[in-house]
């Protein structure tokens, strides 16, 4: 019997039809637990490194987590992975809501996506009952509006729905995944399902999902139950209000964006506004929010209510979900003061479709281009002079690559290139041909700088973690650290300090830690965050929280009594590096290389570029990779990963580094 997953993929080949139940090795299980690292297994097996994001030989993999489904608090998120359009790298996005959970009810832990259908089609998954469908009615519709339809179609109330807008139907490179509570938006994955001739997946599922231990697991839920509820009534001191808490940042409970609206950056991340945030403001903003928000709501299984219904009269379904910072990232992109701008033009962008990060961006640019001559009224015919006019009407554009549209819709980094005429140095805020977030502080931070460069997922919102992103104040550093259970096994005393002096002058690391420090911090906060991503666990209890109800500690016996595997906490450490080196080598096999691992150049006011070269050559030394970032023979052959070094693109870049090969070190010549 098999515990906590249900043992069986669903792989659909959209070319012909086919459509079959598979039977999973449960050794993969033990190797990479499931989510992320399971989808990267099947990658590395199935799809050659020059195969384009949108052809038909593209996978596209929606997983559910490895504990989606049981009654693990907050286990709901679905891993949907492929190749970014983007980057043209290893995508994933993670989506919450309740779309995971279903899949297991139904039967299975993932759907395998290949092939693309003549026609455009959706999935209807009931238990064992699998149909390809004509959507052929549906083309042209709205993400969320879509849904609708289908829940009316099947008679189905409950059934849970992840759907593509007009955005993703046109390739967007930017195009999101909906599924009414959540969005797996970033990276262009709503652009591979386009480019599938795939609308939706439908998924309703009433089986049961087997636990190996049922009192040691539900007593491990009931503790984080405990502290989930404690943390909600305690939130953090001296960091700004709305990460002073779990899930989420709470922006949808909270309305004091001053933080966020001082230190991010405004336009196309160029300018700071430090004199925006005023009583006036304050107050126009918190009205603006009242009248918006319908009421907060949680995904599946989870007591924290980080999203919002958010009332919408101009869309068909009347509403759209919104958590986080999306809802200040049109406002801020096009410099205007009016938060009711930013709730309306989410909700249009989220019916087509749409990252919330990267198209403000976008747009942004854009306008830039436009004011700095670059591009000019030959392209952009009747482009109005109000700022937040310029991007409805660039929405419109944008989601029917009509125009100029054509070439925005391919993101920043492309179309820099394609339109030439020095639009390249507009393109400042891309790391690895991504948008990133738009926040502009003034030191430079060690930690962020090597998430930033090094993370395989391309963007920091899915990376960032458990240490602040400036030094706490110093009256409150003695009680964060009183209780910072959460800390590694080994690491307490070097963190702790690291907290207590981390921005002193005339301590021992005056501005920053020593690369090592940065290092083993780094390895933290990513190791947790590729935990999540493989059992489905919300980073928001997890890792991108401070102080989160799970932590490396509790995840070991929850994963074992959940799974009935014998995984202490040094073997979930060595799962996440795994998982975490096997991403990096499909990227590398796909051309990633140190030149690509930079953030972007205004990001700190203060840089310090042969420190962070430091902090470069020292992850990489700390992480077993040789100087390009590419994993030795020995780090693969050590983590399980043989096949991985025995690959030949993978063997013949770690010879031009020179590493170690069974005791030899061997040496390029410039001929190879």
């Amino acid at each position: 019997m098999r515990y906590a997953e249900t043992g069986y993929n669903l792989e659909i080949d959209l070319s012909t039809g086919n459509i079959e139940r598979v039977e999973t090795d449960p050794r993969l299980t033990e190797l990479h637990l499931g989510g992320l690292g399971t989808n990267a297994k099947i990658l590395w097996d199935r799809v050659p490194p020059e195969v384009d994001p949108l052809s038909p030989d593209n996978l596209l993999i929606f997983s559910a987590g490895l504990l989606d489904g049981t009654p693990a608090i907050g286990a709901n998120r679905t891993i949907i992975t492929s190749f970014s359009p983007q980057t043209l790298l290893m995508g994933f996005s993670m989506m919450g809501g309740f779309f995971g959970p279903e899949l297991k009810y139904a039967g299975y832990d993932k759907v395998i996506i290949r092939g693309k259908s003549p026609d455009l089609v959706y999935l209807w998954i009931n238990n064992d009952k699998v149909e390809i469908r004509d959507a052929s009615h549906l083309q042209g519709k709205g993400a969320l509006e879509t849904a609708e339809f289908i829940k009316e179609e099947l008679n189905e109330p409950k059934v849970q729905i992840a759907a593509i807008g007009l955005a993703g139907e046109n390739r967007v490179y930017f195009a999101s995944i909906e599924h009414g509570r959540s969005s797996a938006s970033r990276l262009g994955l709503g652009a591979v399902m386009g480019s599938k001739g795939l609308k939706a997946i439908a998924v309703r599922g009433t089986k049961d999902i087997n636990i190996a231990k049922p009192d040691k697991f539900w007593e491990i839920c009931q503790e984080v139950l405990k502290y989930i509820e404690y943390r909600l009534q305690n939130p953090i001191k001296g960091v700004p209000a709305i990460l002073s808490m779990i899930g989420s940042p709470q922006e949808m409970m909270l309305h004091d964006e001053q933080w966020h609206t001082t230190s991010f950056s405004w336009g196309h991340a160029r300018y700071r506004r430090k004199d925006f945030w005023n009583e006036e403001v304050a107050k126009n903003w918190a009205e603006s929010q009242r009248n918006a928000i319908e009421r907060l709501v949680s995904c599946y299984n989870c007591p924290v209510r980080c999203g919002a219904i958010i009332r919408h009269p101009s869309l068909p379904t009347h509403r759209y979900m919104m958590k986080c910072y999306s809802k200040l990232t049109y406002v801020m992109a096009a410099m205007t003061d009016d938060l009711a701008f930013g709730f309306k033009i989410a909700g249009l962008a989220q019916e087509y479709g749409l990252d919330g990060y990267t198209t403000p961006q976008v747009m942004a640019f854009a306008t830039e281009l436009y004011d700095n001559g670059i591009l000019t009224d030959e392209e952009m015919p009747g482009f109005p002079s109000n700022n937040e006019e310029r991007f409805f009407y660039l929405l419109e554009k944008i989601v029917r690559r009509e125009g100029i549209g054509d070439v925005l819709a391919n993101g920043v980094y492309w179309a820099a290139r394609q339109i030439g005429k020095g639009a390249e140095k507009f393109d400042h805020n891309t790391t690895k041909k991504h948008e990133q977030m738009v926040i502009k502080l003034g030191m430079l931070n060690p930690l962020y700088f090597l998430m930033y460069a090094t993370g395989e997922k391309g963007n920091i919102t899915q990376i960032e973690g458990q240490i602040p992103q400036t030094p706490l104040p110093k009256g409150y550093r003695e009680e964060f650290v009183k209780d910072w259970i959460q800390v590694p096994t080994g690491k307490e005393e070097r963190f702790k300090r690291f907290i207590l002096e981390w921005g002193d002058e005339g301590k021992s690391f005056p501005f920053w830690p020593p690369p090592d420090l940065v290092c083993e911090l780094v390895d933290w906060q990513e190791t947790m965050h590729y935990i999540d991503d493989a059992t489905g666990i919300c980073a928001g209890l997890s890792s991108f929280p401070i102080k989160p109800p799970y932590h490396i500690h509790n995840l070991s016996c929850l994963i074992s009594a959940g799974t009935g595997l014998d995984i202490d906490e040094e073997g979930l450490w060595e799962i996440a590096r795994r998982n975490r080196n096997l991403v990096r080598v499909i990227n590398v096999r796909r051309g990633l290389r140190r030149e690509d691992e930079r953030p972007p150049e205004d990001h700190w006011k203060k840089r310090f570029p042969e420190y962070e070269e430091k902090l470069l050559d020292e992850y990489y030394k700390y992480r077993g990779w040789n100087r390009e970032g590419i994993p030795t023979k020995e780090t693969l052959e050590g983590l399980g990963l043989d096949y991985v070094a025995e690959d030949d693109m993978i063997k013949k870049e770690i010879l031009k580094e020179g590493v170690s090969l069974g005791g030899t070190t061997v040496k390029a010549t410039k001929k190879q």
